[in-house]
């Protein structure tokens, strides 16, 4: 055994003792779980949302055994009551299972969407941070350029070239919604990477490579997880008004912002209440549960909050 390996393994217990202090031990995982639970509202929001995944992902076809494209033109416009809990539609499909199967397209559209633009975001920020000089320069720039487009006219521009439908609504807003994640990520590995730890795995040799994923990305996990828990919200709202303005998920799949559609009249909205309100409700409540979980993650993963 050379003389300098009981030196690095000094080194390397002294890299993980630093990684502990900065948040990445277990106590403090516990605190962090604590918190959360005392936050009620949080963890209300937490199981309504999860009962609204199963009931729109497995549960779906249980809890709506009416396909949702099936048209019955002797029900059109039929408001809710027996056989059609919440009604049927212009074109006599069922509403409860639109709504149902609605939810499959707006909550995959806000989860694969955020995962996009996450992965984006925190690999430019990652390296712009990490690196710095000409690199960060160039990234940065291209940042500043996505960010100085408004958000939602330069979502329609994307949509439109590529194409409306589920797959491209993914596409565009996971594009489209990466700078914001870039800044952040690089503003939080500006701060770390001139810590002991960091300093500590350079002087044994780690490959640069290794330090962002190993010893920098777990200490910004707590920025990282709440600003993925809005976006999703953020996604979801997205998806709901290209839908609603036809660029989004195309009929007949239907989705809550499509459904949200047909409410573009006067006279629709007013006889036909039925057609935009549960849609509209869906939207608001599963975007008010992801806001309210964010929250709570926001106050529980605060190293500066105290515990009770």
């Amino acid at each position: 055994m050379s003389e300098q390996e009981p030196l690095r393994a000094v080194q390397a217990d002294r890299v993980q003792l630093l990684e502990d202090e900065v948040g990445q031990s277990p106590s403090r995982r516990n605190r962090a779980w604590r918190r959360f639970r005392r936050n009620r509202l949080a963890v209300f929001s937490s199981v309504f949302l999860i009962i609204m995944i199963l009931s729109v992902f497995p549960l779906a076809p249980v809890l709506a055994p009416i396909h949702p494209h099936r048209i019955d033109l002797e029900e059109v416009g039929k408001p809710p009551g027996a056989g059609h809990l919440l009604g049927t539609d212009l074109t006599g499909r069922d509403l409860w299972s639109r709504l149902v199967y609605g939810g499959r397209a707006s909550m995959a559209v806000g989860l694969v969407a955020v995962v996009i633009y996450m992965s984006i975001g925190i690999t430019v920020g990652s390296v712009s941070g990490f690196y710095g000089g000409a690199i960060d320069a160039v990234l940065m720039r291209v940042t500043d350029a996505i960010q100085s487009f408004p958000t939602t006219i330069f979502l329609l521009v994307v949509v439109a070239l590529i194409g409306p439908g589920l797959i491209n609504g993914m596409l565009a807003i996971g594009g489209v919604g990466w700078a914001g994640v870039a800044r952040l990520v690089r503003s939080q590995i500006l701060s770390i990477r001139e810590r002991d730890y960091v300093m500590a795995a350079r002087g044994l040799g780690v490959p640069e490579r290794r330090i962002i994923v190993r010893h920098v990305l777990p200490n910004i996990l707590a920025p990282i997880t709440v600003a993925a828990s809005f976006g999703v919200a953020g996604a979801i709202m997205s998806e709901a008004g290209l839908s609603f303005l036809g660029l989004g998920v195309q009929v007949p799949t239907p989705s809550w912002g499509n459904m949200l559609n047909e409410a573009q009249s006067i006279q629709i909205i007013e006889a036909y209440p039925w057609l935009w309100v549960p849609p509209g409700l869906a939207v608001s409540l599963c975007v008010l549960a992801i806001n309210f979980i964010g929250d709570g993650l926001r106050d529980a993963l605060d190293p500066q909050m105290s515990l009770d």
